[in-house]
């Protein structure tokens, strides 16, 4: 696909080395030897996805010739199992630097993993942990997403007899014990259950609602709500006060019966003014597409950051560079890269492959945007190759503390 881009500013682009706001990267690993001859070396999706995820997309190709060195020009069954057969031979070699590698072919210096914990080859400062938080809404065992449900993970059998007490000996606490293992932010992916409105409960009412669950009565619907939106801004308080932002998924989700209506940033806008959470950085992950005006807007926020991740392969490069635009001349030093890398039953189009048709789509989408800022005058040519370090590297650095501004 031909762009109108400026090539000189899409060369300098594409040697920025990249920090990646949000992905699913999975560990390194030793192949088992039958891999290579399961009968669908494509793979198959859990449910059928759009255009550019799909299996069969020819894009996939480029990304299997710049991994793998692949020397064809199709995507049949017998030469897609030279790729495959190739991919695995790098992962062995490779070994426990075989994550890393990845980030190389891609161009990206660190990535922020989403996953219960890092894995092997995952360390940093290449790999930054990012933990799931959902848990922590649900204080009482066999609830949805409840700690004890889940595997314990506070050590307690049964819920504390108050609810400030859970707050400060469960919820305190384990924070705390991931932000001891690295963890730079939690992520909640509440929109798979339920609309981001989090009203600002009264502690009063919180705590009735906790002791009446506490005595064993079951709960109203709004009552389950109100308890998880007055825990849900709590655990944000407290991830602020010890450091750690706070990753909350936006838009569109990966299953077709997502309920993408309650997944729009703005009904977040009360957790964002609230004066009690202004020590805290919130990042609306993937940009809240299909409502990225409306997450673009929330930028005017000091403490709200938004990422592309997903976008960067749900979406065209002119539709990418379409966000890009409108987001950049707007708050630039919000804007943050991102690929959601994750992993499915498809060997030649998991994280690696993702990651880089990602990262590939992010440089040249960047590139298409900034080439139109500097040809209407909004921005100098110096300017724009500030702004592509920023978005891809620089506001990153910047939100996590991660060290100095680098090319």
């Amino acid at each position: 696909m031909s762009l109108s881009v400026d090539p000189e500013l899409l060369a300098a682009i594409q040697e920025i080395k990249a920090v990646d706001n949000h992905a699913h990267a999975l560990p390194g690993r030793m192949p088992e030897p039958a891999e290579s001859q399961r009968p669908d070396p494509l793979g198959k999706t859990p449910f059928p996805y759009p255009v550019r995820l799909r299996v069969t997309n020819p894009e996939y190709v480029e990304a299997w010739r710049a991994l793998y060195g692949y020397q064809h020009e199709d995507m049949a069954d017998d030469h897609a199992r030279e790729a495959l057969t190739a991919k695995l031979r790098i992962m062995e070699e490779k070994g426990s630097g075989y994550p890393s590698w990845v980030l190389d072919q891609a161009g990206i210096e660190i990535m922020f993993v989403n996953m219960p914990a890092l894995g092997f080859g995952q360390t940093g400062p290449r790999f930054r942990w990012v933990r799931h938080a959902d848990e922590l809404l649900f204080p009482f065992a066999g609830d949805q997403g409840g700690n004890q449900a889940e595997g314990d993970n506070t050590g307690l059998r049964e819920a504390p007899p108050t609810l400030d007490e859970y707050l400060s000996s469960v919820t305190r606490v384990q924070l705390e014990r991931w932000k001891a293992a690295e963890a730079v932010a939690i992520k909640f992916g509440i929109a798979y259950r339920r609309s981001l409105d989090v009203a600002d409960i009264p502690a009063m009412q919180a705590e009735s609602i906790y002791e009446r669950r506490l005595r064993g009565r079951e709960l109203s619907a709004a009552d389950d709500k109100a308890l998880q939106d007055f825990v849900f801004r709590a655990v944000a308080r407290e991830a602020g006060l010890l450091g750690l932002a706070v990753h909350i998924h936006t838009g569109v989700g990966a299953d077709p019966y997502f309920g993408i209506s309650g997944s729009n940033p703005m009904l977040l806008e009360s957790v964002f003014n609230d004066e009690t959470l202004r020590e805290t950085n919130f990042v609306m992950l993937h940009g809240g597409w299909p409502f990225e005006r409306e997450a673009g807007v929330m930028l005017i926020k000091p403490n709200v950051y938004a990422d592309f991740s997903a976008q960067t392969f749900l979406r065209s490069t002119r539709a990418l560079a379409r966000v890009l635009e409108e987001w950049l001349e707007w708050y630039p030093e919000k804007v943050l890269f991102g690929t959601d890398a994750y992993p499915d039953d498809t060997p030649l189009a998991n994280w690696e492959e993702k990651a880089w048709l990602a990262t590939r789509t992010s440089r040249q989408a960047l590139s298409l945007a900034l080439t139109r800022m500097t040809k209407t005058g909004q921005v100098t040519r110096p300017r724009a190759e500030a702004l592509a370090r920023m978005v891809l590297r620089d506001n990153a650095m910047a939100l996590y503390g991660l060290g100095r501004r680098q090319r």
